[in-house]
């Protein structure tokens, strides 16, 4: 079991960062390791209760902090 608390989003913050933080922290934390495949946006939006748009924005800023890597047609990876 990760040590990462549940994600709560903070009503003063943006969601698709507090999103990207919570992932960030369980790839950290090793309950995500590296070579694991993300959710695709949709299951992820699902899985957190956010909208598709929010789910895609976080996964961008984590490939932007180059924490994963997307692959077209084969899904985002954690680096």
């Amino acid at each position: 079991m990760s040590d990462v608390p549940d994600f709560a989003p903070s009503p003063d913050a943006y969601v698709y960062a507090e999103l990207a933080d919570h992932v960030a922290a369980r790839i950290t934390s090793g309950d995500l390791p590296s070579g694991a495949k993300l959710p695709g946006e949709r299951e992820l939006a699902d899985t957190y209760g956010v909208a598709v748009g929010t789910a895609r924005r976080a996964t961008k800023e984590l490939r932007d902090r180059e924490l994963v890597k997307t692959l077209p047609g084969k899904g985002t990876f954690v680096v």
